[in-house]
Formats: C-alpha cells, structure tokens, sequence
C-alpha cells in the first residue's frame, strides 16, 4: 500500500484512509471490527473519525463511532501502528449545547474523544466544518450577508490554534487539520499560525471525486504550493459513482435509500444519471468496475495525500481497497476531463 506524508510531519499514512461515519448507524460493532481487521491486513494504517458520528447525526448515536474503535484498539493493542483521525464540531445542540469553538469546548471535547478511543493522542485533529458561514456540502457560491456577523473570525481562528497548540505541547495531538474548508479559510489560518508561531493546519478534508471537482479550483493550488494535502471524503458520492442507482434503483439499506433520499433528490435527474452512465462506459472500456474507476481517479491526483473510502460491507471494503493498486492511463484520464467539461459542476447545487 502506498504511503504520503501528511504536509510537513513525519507521519507516513496510506493513500487509503478507513472512512468510519457508518458504524453506530448502518454498521454494529461486530462490522467495524471486521472491516479494521480486514483493512489492517490489507496494509491500511489511516482511520479517520469524527465526535459526531455515526451519521446521519443524532443525540443517541453521537460518540459511538469513536467508541467502537476504542474497543477495537483495547482488543488488539495495536494503537501505535495506526494513524488516527478525529474531528471536533460545533453548533449541534446535543454536543456542548451547540457551543461553537473555543479553548473550552475545544479541551472538552478531545478529552472526551480519547476516552471513547481509549488512547491518549489523536495524530490528527480536526475542525469539522468553519465556524463561519460558508457554502458548503454541494453549495458553491459565497453571499454578501454570510459576513454580517463574521467580525471575530480572526479572533476564533487564534484562540483555536493556541489551544491546539497547547494540547500538542502535551501530548494529545500530533497534527491538525481542517474540514470543509475554503481556500480564503485555509490561508487565514495558515497565516496566523505563522505569524504567532502556532501550530499550522496540514491537512485538509473536503468532498472531492468525480462528481464533486470544484476543489480543483483554488483549494488545489494551496495544498501543492503549500503542503496542505487533501484528505478526500466521499469520493464515489456517497455510492452514486458505483452506479447502483441507475435506473432508479433503491438499493436496501443504502444511503440514498434511507436516511439520505432528501439529498438524493437534487442528483435523481436525467443530467445526473447521463453522466454517471458514460463513466461507466469509460471503466468497461478500461477493463475496470466504475467503483474502481472513481477511486483510482482521486488516488492519482497529486494534491490528494490521501483518499477516504467508506463501506457498509466486506465486499464493498474489498473492491475500494483494490483501487489502491489501480492507475489511470492518461487516455483515460483525458476522456473523464472531456466528460466533466460536458457536465459542470454536476454534484453542486
């Protein structure tokens, strides 16, 4: 399994990272446990988490993703061979009474984080999405009045990033990193960390994958120029990049069948089922499932340090890992450039 370095650490992580939102949810314990130990003995050494799952998000199922990886790490006693991410949020009424970020809640939050892991450090930490207003989540344009009450940005993003700075001189972070982020929010933060000798964000996780490339426009060009990988989440859109939905199909058990049919109405539509139509000509062609064409394509990027699959089971686990020994013919590459420019911005609303 190939391995990157995340930004300007020592911390080597595979280019496939276990995506974990579905366990508490549409996956026990017992699956959680299996697909680790599969990715493990397939060489995976990169978990990434978050407080807030599982998803969809809820008051009872808030905390069990961690939990069940907790019980792993004290089943296999393996916590120093993995690289464990994990995200802090803010704003949800049942997490901190919907508290936004600061030392408080940051400090309570990781505290609690690694008692539900059952570890003493996270490698890297995370803000979950901007405590600012900003598109996001397929939305892509930015609005006069998602300023109006954003004149103590700069004063959060300190106190974040002395905090952070502060739990990693002790010990219980290694690295941080941002979430759902614009390139305007990285550069703040990478500016300030700078100018007050804090820690600096080096990593970024943000949806990217053949239907969803508008990191490609400036988001791209700060993590090369400046060492700021992308950790890409939901690279096969959440399962519409396997093309089980064709035809308008409902698998059982599904994202887009259960908890996610609201969102799955702005992407059901003849434009949408086109395009996902002609990537699967564009795998057969290349002798390759259209499961392994979408991953293979976020692998190859230069930008992205690292590619978050997720699967709700062992088989779908399989076949996403499989990308990591897959490379795209420039032919092929080509083709999907020509295809994306007859279908723009195709996963944003």
């Amino acid at each position: 399994m190939k391995k990157t370095t995340l930004g300007n650490t020592d911390i080597l992580v595979t280019k496939i990272c276990l995506g974990t939102m579905t366990w508490g949810f549409q996956n026990t314990q017992e699956q959680a446990h299996e697909q680790l130990d599969y990715a493990v003995d397939k060489n995976v050494n990169f978990i990434d988490t978050a407080e807030i799952y599982a998803v969809p998000p809820s008051e009872q199922a808030y905390g069990r993703t961690e939990s069940y990886i907790g019980s792993w790490f004290a089943k296999k006693k393996n916590r120093k061979d993995i690289v464990l991410a994990s995200k802090i949020a803010h704003g949800v009424p049942w997490i901190r009474n919907g508290q936004g970020f600061s030392s408080k809640t940051i400090k309570e939050a990781l505290e609690n984080s690694l008692k539900r892991l059952q570890t003493d450090y996270i490698d890297l930490y995370q803000l979950h999405w901007p405590a600012r207003v900003v598109p996001k989540f397929g939305k892509l344009n930015f609005h006069e009045d998602m300023v109006k009450e954003d004149e103590d940005v700069e004063d959060n993003i300190l106190e974040c990033l002395e905090t952070l700075t502060e739990v990693k001189k002790e010990g219980k972070i290694r690295a941080i990193g941002l979430s759902n982020e614009t390139p305007w929010g990285v550069m703040k933060f990478l500016s300030l960390a700078k100018k007050h000798n804090f820690i600096e964000p080096i990593s970024i996780q943000n949806a990217y994958s053949l239907f969803r490339r508008e990191y490609e426009v400036g988001l791209a060009e700060v993590s090369m120029r400046e060492n700021v990988g992308l950790l890409a989440y939901s690279p096969l859109a959440g399962g519409i990049l396997s093309g089980k939905y064709q035809g308008g199909k409902q698998p059982e058990g599904a994202r887009y069948s259960t908890w996610g049919k609201e969102r799955m109405g702005y992407y059901n539509n003849s434009r949408t089922n086109n395009y996902i139509d002609k990537i699967i000509e564009i795998a057969k062609e290349a002798n390759m499932t259209v499961t392994q064409l979408a991953l293979s394509f976020v692998n190859d990027r230069g930008f992205v340090t690292s590619n978050i699959i997720g699967a709700t089971s062992l088989e779908q686990l399989k076949e996403n890992i499989s990308s990591a020994d897959i490379s795209l013919s420039k032919g092929v590459r080509d083709k999907l450039d020509v295809l994306f420019t007859e279908y723009p911005n195709i996963g944003t609303r």
